[in-house]
């Protein structure tokens, strides 16, 4: 298994990806591992995205690609077998938490309330996805978060854009930032990559920048 937390210690930002297509799923996926970023999560949004997951896994190269938009059991199982490296859901579902620890996959699910954090801490995960971020409360909520459990560390992801990101990412208990601003719809439809690349070299650097 490779090692995310080295991955996001140096890249602490994972882009979304999201696309029927297979071959513009892989071409987005490598514009972004150019640019820097090599941890990808692809959202399981449209009917063939899982299609696009496991074309990324296979032709992608040196990139850690995972699964998000996981809602069920199932979901998590289909996509464990498909060759996902970690993964991501929309909110805290306990059998699929037990699922992943027990087969020790990296699981981030969302969470947005003091409750739903505690929870998860009781269920033994120590890394959760703050979702939907800004409307969750942002960076002010996450600092009240950290304060209380500091054992936990967050992926916030919603809303988070190159404008935000330095807030976000100044918190010391913030793993990564997720995002779909590096990925835009109509820059992806157009096949635009060369633009996917500069926008993950900017988060790359935008990070550099902060936790230096």
């Amino acid at each position: 298994m490779v090692d995310l937390n080295s991955r996001l210690s140096s890249a602490p930002v994972v882009p979304l990806v999201g696309d029927d297509d297979a071959g513009r799923a892989v071409a987005t996926a490598q514009a972004l591992g150019r640019g820097g970023l090599t941890v990808i999560e692809v959202v399981l949004r449209s009917p063939r995205a899982l299609d696009g997951m496991k074309a990324i896994i296979e032709q992608g190269g040196d990139l850690v690609t995972g699964a998000g938009t996981v809602l069920t059991l199932d979901q998590a199982k289909a996509v464990r077998d498909a060759g996902a490296q970690f993964i991501v859901s929309p909110g805290l579902v306990d059998e699929i938490a037990e699922y992943c620890l027990a087969e020790n996959i990296p699981f981030f699910p969302g969470t947005m309330t003091a409750g739903e954090v505690q929870r998860a801490y009781a269920l033994g995960l120590r890394e959760v996805k703050f979702f939907p971020a800004t409307l969750a409360g942002g960076v002010p909520m996450l600092k009240a978060l950290g304060s209380v459990f500091g054992e936990m560390r967050f992926m916030p992801t919603g809303g988070v854009s190159a404008a935000n990101l330095p807030d976000f990412l100044a918190l010391p208990h913030v793993l990564a930032c997720g995002g779909s601003w590096l990925t835009p719809k109509d820059v992806v439809a157009a096949g635009d990559f060369d633009t996917v690349t500069q926008l993950a070299r900017d988060a790359v650097e935008i990070a550099g920048t902060v936790r230096s």
